[in-house]
């Protein structure tokens, strides 16, 4: 061996990183994963939004609950707009107009507890808004992902045809670029289920408690005649979330 020989020059190592890989994508991959992280973006948003509803809704709840459980009866409609608001809102008219002549004390219950039931729900509804993002990025997003991988890996086969050459170093950029698709897809996909899940157990335990609470509410009125000088207030509503 000639010492005076010039060392043989190795191929340039590929940058795998993530933006290395997005970068050496082709179009259609690269398409495929912006759209994932679009939609892992909206699902977070989505996420973070409802923590700060819940949390907001469990204390609406223990007031309703606290409301339903006290001694006096409110003799004025809140202006505020919450759940107990809500509940009054739609009971109190039927409170007011007291029992009919014909009605039994169970079916007078009965429409009280109707409309508060309803008022509670209707307020309890835009919370729920949202959900069906988280559901559907969790089921498609992966496959999504696959679609991206199985496009990328063509491309990876069709440029190894092309050179005729099967090393590693030449196919596994493009194997790397296509897997890239489906981690993606993944990261996506799993805080959405999981988040879809939580939350939506955590909306019907809350819906639930505050239903129970218009019940027992409902039960308080109708224990009560309605005072003369009821006044109603217009409620303030708060801007939409």
């Amino acid at each position: 061996m000639d010492p005076t020989a010039p060392l043989p020059t190795l191929p340039p190592a590929h940058d795998l990183s993530p933006w290395a890989l997005f970068l050496q994508a082709d179009p259609v991959v690269k398409g495929v994963m912006l759209l994932l992280v679009l939609a892992s973006i909206a699902c977070w948003t989505v996420i973070i939004e409802k923590l700060a509803t819940l949390r907001r809704l469990r204390r609406e709840a223990r007031e309703l609950g606290a409301m339903a459980a006290g001694e006096r009866v409110p003799t004025t409609l809140p202006e505020r707009a919450d759940l107990a608001a809500a509940a009054l809102r739609a009971g109190v008219p039927e409170w007011r107009a007291g029992q009919g002549g014909k009605e039994t004390d169970g079916e007078y219950r009965a429409r009280l507890d109707g409309a508060m039931r309803k008022g509670v729900a209707q307020a309890l509804k835009p919370a729920a808004s949202g959900l069906q993002l988280l559901a559907t990025t969790g089921s498609v997003a992966p496959f999504v992902g696959l679609f991206g991988t199985v496009w990328g890996i063509m491309n990876s086969f069709s440029g190894i045809a092309a050179s005729n050459d099967t090393s590693l170093s030449v196919v596994a950029p493009g194997i790397a670029e296509a897997l890239f698709a489906t981690a993606i897809g993944l990261v996506a996909a799993i805080p959405a289920v999981i988040a879809y899940n939580r939350l939506g157990a955590s909306l019907a335990t809350l819906r639930a408690e505050a239903l129970e609470a218009a019940s027992d509410l409902a039960a308080r009125l109708a224990r009560n005649a309605a005072p003369s000088g009821l006044t109603e207030a217009r409620p303030r509503l708060r801007p939409a979330e």
